[in-house]
């Protein structure tokens, strides 16, 4: 089932995420739902917090031909950052409309559970160390707005206030947390 995906202001969004187990009240049929929500919104990452749950929960999916990653991480931790930065521009599926250069890291090493708990400990460089660490920064209950300077953050107020009241339709499902 796709599911709404939550605009910028929405509580869930800053809210600490819980753990999950494998006993989890419908934890596959979450997932199931966040992968049909990821792909009908043409997204490259999408978690939890993302559709209402405050779960450690998030997918990626970078369709890139020579990085092609499509992977659940459950109860994720990022254990190494690497020192060589890069910036580019990102954007997020619950602010839809806004692009900002965002540093991050090259590379990061992250433990987490496959779909099936496996524990697996990982490194990824390029886009998919950017998606996972943007998605990662969701279910730590940031934003990639966190990572811009304050006048930039400034100068979006008034869009990002646009985007809470619903003024941005993508062409996915969405709820918003403001009303005009």
């Amino acid at each position: 089932m796709i599911r709404p995906i939550v605009a910028y202001g929405a509580p869930v969004l800053r809210q600490q995420t819980q753990k999950v187990s494998k006993e989890t009240p419908g934890l596959q049929q979450l997932i199931t739902d966040m992968w049909q929500t990821l792909d009908n919104a043409a997204g490259v990452g999408l978690a939890a917090p993302q559709i209402g749950q405050p779960l450690r929960i998030f997918l990626v999916d970078n369709r890139d031909e020579t990085a092609h990653i499509r992977q659940a991480f459950i109860n994720p931790s990022i254990l190494e950052y690497s020192n060589t930065l890069s910036t580019e521009e990102e954007g997020c599926l619950s602010i839809p409309g806004l692009l900002a250069p965002v540093t991050r890291p090259d590379s990061i090493t992250i433990r987490y559970q496959d779909a099936d708990f496996q524990t697996q400990t990982a490194t990824f460089q390029g886009m998919n160390a950017r998606i996972i660490q943007h998605e990662y920064d969701h279910v730590e209950g940031r934003l990639y707005l966190d990572r811009l300077s304050s006048l930039n953050r400034t100068l979006l107020r008034h869009k990002l206030q646009e985007v809470s009241r619903g003024k941005f339709r993508p062409s996915y499902p969405m709820q918003f947390p403001l009303r005009n």
